[in-house]
């Protein structure tokens, strides 16, 4: 039979009494670890970090308190628990969806749990030196019942991300990129037609240059959330020459340096095994990044050098030093910027393409790295092997 307060000194509770008592300091130190979960933490009310955590102790107070079969605690050991009434959400499923639209990541919502579980163990311990039979027994329902609250969170969490993503791609794949195919197909029909006049080349080749940049963000996209849902970004070694492509690229980008002289430089062998098409997209974002931060008439230096089994590009450009505290964090998703910035027309800046360069080096079993000072201007520095091991 379970203890009540009135059959038993505060010092000596049960742990679902106790829990119902003490329900300010537990929540108090909730709040307290969760405003350390940053950056999410840092714009919410002390209301939006409490969230429902007064509902899922409640939750678990009554689970404490209610009789289990011995197939009930099994599947409550391993965070399951009876279905709930259809379209009806538990307290830890609605705080996993407010955790998500608040920016939580999936590990520190998770972490929430495991410092709830070691809040409120040390604050009954504290009043309860010697432990009974009884207690034992509390402990351990106590763990299956966070277990059951975490497992409902986790699994909400990841619906929506999934659902979310699902959605996201269905825009990307059907109802944004093809209207764009049309209007860039239309065109360049209009381009090529004729003799039209001055004004009406000019329009078509706006057109066109604009839904090449869209299709560009598309695929940018459509890398991220590969690579954000688990999924590496996918590559297709072929032979190749990479100051060839360096060369390439250089050219390409030229037209979009706004009087920026991009010089490029390739020595020794630089033949190997990429995939051609991410290698480029490598190129273009570390240029494209090069020519937003650095003053327009400046020049911006590529090497591509054979190092024996590897090759080393390195893209140079003499704007503004990128602050410390930026460096670590600056080929992380939506990482946007690091000075004043100088943008153009043609800039997407959605803070992806350092990203996806990134990832698309890491696939290739590469790394890439940026020293930045005010006195030899920043370098991004990528070395990939030229062949798989």
């Amino acid at each position: 039979m379970t203890r009540t307060p009135n059959a038993a000194s505060e010092d000596d509770l049960r742990l679902p009494a106790f829990i119902r008592l003490n329900i300010n300091p537990i929540v108090a130190e909730w709040i307290s670890f969760a405003r350390t979960r940053t950056p999410a933490s840092h714009t919410m009310t002390e209301l939006a970090l409490q969230d429902h955590i007064v509902e899922i102790l409640n939750f678990i107070a009554d689970d404490l308190e209610t009789a289990q079969t011995a197939k009930q605690q099994v599947a409550k050991s391993k965070g399951l628990g009876p279905d709930h009434a259809p379209f009806a959400k538990s307290a830890a499923e609605i705080h996993a969806t407010l955790r998500l639209a608040d920016g939580f990541d999936i590990d520190q919502m998770v972490s929430e749990y495991r410092a709830l579980r070691a809040s409120v163990v040390k604050q009954w311990l504290a009043r309860n030196q010697a432990l009974a039979a009884s207690d034992l027994e509390d402990l351990t329902r106590f763990n299956e019942a966070i277990d059951q609250a975490m497992t409902e969170s986790v699994t909400q969490y990841t619906d929506a991300i999934t659902r979310s993503r699902n959605l996201f791609l269905g825009i990307l794949g059907h109802d944004l990129r093809n209207p764009i195919g049309a209007a860039s197909m239309a065109a360049q029909v209009m381009v090529k037609m004729g003799e039209p006049n001055a004004k009406q080349t000019i329009l078509a080749s706006k057109i066109v240059d604009t839904t090449q940049r869209a299709t560009k963000i598309l695929n940018d996209l459509l890398d991220v959330t590969r690579s954000a849902f688990g999924t590496d970004i996918p590559i297709h070694r072929i032979p190749m020459d990479m100051g060839d492509l360096g060369r390439k690229l250089a050219d390409e980008m030229q037209t979009l340096g706004d009087g920026r002289e991009i010089g490029i430089e390739v020595v020794g062998d630089t033949a190997g095994h990429w995939d051609h098409g991410r290698m480029g997209q490598v190129f273009s974002n570390l240029l494209g990044n090069a020519i937003q931060y650095s003053p327009p008439g400046s020049p911006i230096s590529v090497t591509v050098a054979d190092e024996n089994a590897n090759v080393r590009i390195s893209v140079h450009n003499d704007g503004e030093p990128i602050p410390p505290e930026k460096i670590d964090t600056l080929f992380d998703f939506l990482s946007r910027g690091y000075g004043s910035g100088l943008t153009d027309e043609h800039s997407t800046n959605l803070g992806l393409g350092l990203f996806i360069a990134k990832k698309i080096v890491a696939a290739h079993d590469g790394e890439i790295h940026v020293a930045s000072d005010s006195h030899s201007g920043t370098v991004f520095t990528v070395i990939v092997p030229k062949s798989l091991n």
